[in-house]
């Protein structure tokens, strides 16, 4: 029988790949953790400490969170749309008021 456990890097706890895996499957709480959540990941992947098969988890994961983000960033979109009548209006800079 072949061994699913996660595999860990040396001198991380048991405890925190169950964490990481356990948000794999998990869907972010807010657009906020999950921007949050893909820093962390970037920068997890950018260290390079990581296995062939952590960085393509990592990827998926990131993929997902991607998603996510761009899901939520379109629903808010929309309400804006909605709210000012389907005519979005640029964003008045200082020199607009000066």
């Amino acid at each position: 029988m072949a061994n699913t456990a996660t595999p860990r890097t040396p001198g991380e706890p048991a405890e925190a790949l169950e964490a990481s895996a356990a948000l794999e499957t998990a869907g972010p709480v807010s657009y906020e953790a999950a921007v949050a959540e893909l820093e962390a990941l970037v920068a997890r992947m950018e260290g390079g400490a990581l296995s062939l098969e952590e960085s393509l988890s990592a990827y998926r994961r990131g993929s997902q969170l991607v998603s996510y983000c761009q899901q939520q960033l379109e629903k808010v979109e929309h309400q804006v749309r909605v709210l000012d009548g389907e005519v979005l209006k640029p964003l008045a800079t200082d020199e607009d008021n000066a």
